[in-house]
């Protein structure tokens, strides 16, 4: 099929996450929803065992007097974090979705600035974390309050059954990562979260299983990675820990995977390292020229050629979905030569979160994807991305100042540098609060810079600043090449050659330990660089 431009998938419409469990369940009652470990194996959830679980729990919460509360969860993923999120919405409280991984002071500093009135927190975390609310529930008595909850709805009770959702509601509060100052709590309504899945899913459909690794407290992971794809009904895998991912991808066989640019590095670097292992590097690239070669003239012949790579993905992946962070244009033609599509995507909490998306057929390497049907944009005299929809927020929680900063006359201001095309392709070219303004009054975006550097095998993580007026590029390398200030210097001689001087690095710093980084895994600017 051409690049060009094709009809819109169908989707389900719905105007709220409780009318579309409930449709699901009505719809295809006994096909897989969740599959996740447990300790006698693997466990799999139907969707019609999911819509049992949110009403038990929900009824079970009723019965403790959970409603209209602002209801915070704690934990790693879980299928057990999820039932406790949409029974919390469906019953028209709101969800505060914490980091499990920040320190205790910090989840309570959230919890409080969210009026947090009750708190439902993991097994591993309770101990830590059990007074961030009047009232903490342990998740390892789980079962029990699903139990109390399936005999609550056998003896009648109704009440939660019976709550209509007001779509204009808060549904969820999800902090901003912060990476480059205080974290704010972002209002998400019953109607921004219905809005993005059903317009979203209109730009792309997976069709087959999901493998789930993003955290389920930021809105990629969890609206796009769980919600968006119970709306496609396809069956999700729970992975519980990062270190299981390549487990899991094996077991599994996922068709598409939601991820942020640091595991399609991460996956990169392993692949090429293992062809270096062997000294196959020149001639796998020869190769991969000659099937490039191939496929424009329309023979595919990439999932013989390397069926090894694909078997790392569990041998059915065709889609990365990309996003949370710039992933260079490099990545995506070299996991496209080797048959998995990367389609990169944009967007923003405040924005629930997706605002754009390449589609399998109709994608435009190095832009961040296609404008999301029933939304605006538009770029700002200084050259800053805006959006305009039904799925901007609310504002930000009990922080109207911040609010009015960023919602100016209904645009939501997102703070990125960049353009759109004229088929509504969406191109970043930097960070606004990061630009460096040297005395010439030249603005220099430093992510250009660290793309360059970070394609170097020796790169693990960069980050450029200013320092007294000069570019500074602290790199922490890889193993092999911890201390290697030569080949570090020889680094910095042939990114800046043919830049012009005021964009050249002046100095490369070493570290030896990994930059500090936010859930999504994005360098945090504003507690990495030196003050």
């Amino acid at each position: 099929m051409k690049n060009k431009f094709y009809d819109y998938c169908d989707v389900m419409p719905m105007e709220n996450l409780k009318e579309m469990i409930e449709k699901k369940a009505a719809l295809m009652p006994q096909m897989t929803a969740f599959v996740y470990p447990c300790e006698t194996g693997e466990m799999k959830k139907t969707y019609l065992d999911l819509k049992e679980d949110v009403d038990a729990f929900g009824a079970w919460m009723y019965s403790k007097k959970i409603k209209d509360k602002h209801v915070a969860i704690v934990g790693e993923n879980s299928y057990e974090w999820l039932i406790v999120y949409l029974a919390t919405v469906n019953g028209g409280n709101a969800a505060v979705a914490i980091d499990k991984g920040l320190p205790e002071e910090e989840i309570a500093s959230l919890a409080k600035m969210g009026d947090v009135d009750v708190a439902f927190i993991s097994g591993t975390y309770y101990e830590k974390n059990k007074k961030v609310a009047k009232k903490c529930y342990n998740l390892k008595d789980f079962d029990d309050f699903l139990s109390e909850g399936r005999k609550l709805l056998k003896d009648g009770a109704e009440e939660f059954l019976n709550y209509e959702i007001d779509n204009e509601k808060t549904a969820t509060i999800l902090f901003t990562s912060g990476t480059s100052g205080v974290s704010k709590g972002v209002e998400l309504t019953n109607h921004n979260i219905a809005y993005e899945i059903v317009h979203t899913s209109m730009l792309f459909e997976p069709k087959g299983g999901v493998l789930a690794v993003l955290p389920f407290h930021h809105a990629f992971g969890l609206v796009v990675g769980i919600l968006m794809v119970i709306n496609y009904g396809q069956p999700i895998y729970i992975n519980k820990s990062l270190k299981y991912v390549k487990k899991n991808m094996e077991e599994f066989g996922p068709q598409t995977m939601f991820l942020v640019p640091l595991f399609v590095e991460f996956f990169h670097k392993q692949i090429w390292s293992e062809i270096g292992k062997r000294g196959a590097t020149k001639a796998f690239k020869g190769l991969m020229k000659s099937t490039d070669i191939m496929l424009k003239a329309g023979i595919d012949v990439r999932k013989k050629t390397y069926g090894t790579i694909q078997k790392v993905f569990g041998g059915n992946l065709e889609y990365i979905i990309c996003g949370g962070a710039a992933l260079d244009p490099m990545y995506v033609k070299e996991f496209r030569s080797w048959g998995i599509e990367i389609l990169n995507g944009y967007g923003a909490t405040e924005c629930s979160p997706c605002t754009a998306v390449n589609r399998p057929y109709f994608r435009k390497d190095g832009s961040v994807g296609h404008l999301v049907p029933g939304i605006e944009v538009k770029t700002t005299e200084d050259g800053e991305i805006a959006f305009k929809g039904e799925l901007v927020m609310k504002g930000y929680y009990k922080n109207p100042e911040a609010t009015a900063d960023a919602l100016i006359d209904g645009w939501y201001h997102t703070g990125d540098l960049g353009y759109v095309d004229e088929d509504n392709f969406i191109y970043l070219t930097g960070r606004k609060k990061n630009l460096i303004i040297l005395s010439n009054g030249e603005n220099i975006s430093p992510e250009e810079l660290e793309q360059d550097i970070a394609r170097d095998s020796a790169v693990k993580e960069v980050l450029v600043y200013d320092e007294a007026g000069k570019i500074v590029a602290e790199v922490f390398p890889e193993e092999d090449h911890l201390g290697n200030t030569a080949y570090f210097e020889k680094l910095k001689n042939k990114v800046n050659k043919g830049r012009p001087l005021y964009k050249q690095i002046t100095r490369i710093k070493l570290r030896d330990e990994e930059f500090i980084k936010n859930a999504t895994m994005k360098i945090v600017r504003y507690k990495n660089i030196p003050k």
